[in-house]
C-alpha cells in the first residue's frame, strides 16, 4: 500500500506540472465545469462540483443523487487546495505516509479542511495557484482521476500519459 501512495504521490506532481493553463477565461472554466458533469453523468455518478477563481465561484452544479454533504466535502477540500497549493489527495496521501492528519500536523480543523481527494490546483501558467476544481461524491482516487481526466481532454494533453497505475486487485475498492 505504501508502494502505491508513493507512486500516486509521483504522479500527483506529474499531473500538477503538465495540466496548467496559458491563458484562463470564464468561458473556458464553464466548458470544464460541464465537461465534468457529463463525464460524471455518463459514468453514473453522483457529484457535486464547484470551481472556483480566488473567493470567486464561478462553476457549481449538485447532480441528481448527490447531497449537501458531498458539497460540503468539496468545500473543505478546496480550502485545502487553496491553503496548500497542491491537490487535497496529494495532501492526504503525504500525511498517511507520515501517519499525521493535517490537524496534527498544522492545526487546520477537520470542519474545515478535508485531505480526501478530489479537488485540483486551478494552475496558470508563470503565475501559480489561481483557485480550485473540485468534486465530492466518489471514492477519493476516483473523484480526483475525473478532475485530472477532464483538465487533460480540455487542455488536449493525452490523458493516458497522466493516469494513475490501475490499483492491485487487492486493493482496488468494491
Amino acid at each position: 500500500m505504501t508502494q502505491q501512495m508513493q507512486s500516486d504521490l509521483a504522479r500527483i506532481a506529474g499531473q500538477e506540472r503538465r495540466l496548467q493553463f496559458t491563458t484562463l477565461d470564464l468561458d473556458q472554466l464553464w466548458r470544464l465545469g460541464g465537461l465534468l458533469r457529463e463525464m460524471a453523468r455518463e459514468r453514473g455518478m453522483a457529484l457535486a462540483i464547484e470551481i472556483r477563481v480566488g473567493a470567486d465561484t464561478v462553476f457549481q452544479s449538485i447532480m441528481p443523487g448527490a447531497s449537501p454533504n458531498n458539497a460540503d466535502w468539496a468545500r473543505r477540500k478546496r480550502n485545502t487546495v487553496q491553503m496548500l497549493h497542491t491537490s487535497s489527495y496529494a495532501v492526504g496521501l503525504a500525511a498517511r505516509l507520515k501517519g499525521v492528519s493535517l490537524e496534527q500536523e498544522s492545526g487546520q480543523p477537520l470542519r474545515d479542511y478535508a485531505t480526501h481527494g478530489g479537488s485540483f490546483p486551478l494552475l496558470l501558467a508563470h503565475y501559480g495557484v489561481a483557485g480550485a476544481i473540485t468534486v465530492s461524491g466518489a471514492p477519493e482516487r476516483d473523484d480526483h482521476a475525473l478532475v485530472v481526466e477532464a483538465l487533460a481532454r480540455l487542455l488536449g494533453i493525452d490523458h493516458a500519459t497522466l493516469a494513475f497505475d490501475p490499483l492491485p486487485a487487492a486493493t482496488a475498492p468494491r
